[in-house]
């Protein structure tokens, strides 16, 4: 026998990074099927918000203006996609991470706010000292309110009786 016979053949030193790669992709299709295609990061969304703000500014611009109003609408908007693309595409291209950072820091920000407002709104709609506040029996101040009402018309009786009223004397001399 020869020696290349008995020895097993060499492992292959890239089949842990194949296998990886296999479990990879098996685990996408796998997410793929179940969850739909994986949304396209916020640079690619800002390109098709352009496109689609174009278009919609073109179809605005047909009634209003017809067919040249429209094409005049389309190409203004065109005209200024295309400038802020030149703008923006170099810094996508040396970071394509940007607007996926931004995106995200934009959701944490957004989040922040969320929460402030939430704590406002309930600092605003709680009443203030509502656990110390003493509850009042509406009946029970309706009935001591009639009762004060009974005794204030019960002392004017008694004082119209019993208290004679002289008239002052200050008022007989000027006479």
């Amino acid at each position: 026998m020869s020696d290349a016979a008995e020895r097993p053949a060499a492992p292959d030193p890239d089949a842990w990074a194949t296998a990886c790669e296999e479990d990879l992709a098996a685990e996408k299709a796998r997410r793929r099927a179940e969850y739909g295609p994986p949304p396209v990061n916020a640079a690619e969304e800002l390109r098709r918000l352009a496109d689609a703000v174009t278009e919609k500014v073109a179809e605005l611009g047909k009634p209003l203006m017809g067919a040249v109003g429209s094409a005049a609408a389309q190409g203004m908007a065109q005209q200024f996609f295309k400038q802020a693309k030149a703008t923006i595409e170099p810094v996508v291209e040396r970071n394509p991470q940007l607007f996926d950072h931004l995106a995200a820091a934009g959701g944490e920000l957004l989040a922040a706010y969320r929460s402030v407002v939430h704590e406002a709104e309930r600092r605003w709609t709680e009443r203030p000292g509502a656990e110390d506040a003493e509850r009042i029996d509406v009946e029970e101040i309706a009935d001591l309110s009639h009762q004060a009402d009974l005794d204030a018309r019960a002392a004017e009786r008694a004082v119209e009786e019993h208290i004679e009223v002289e008239p002052d004397d200050e008022d007989h001399d000027r006479d």
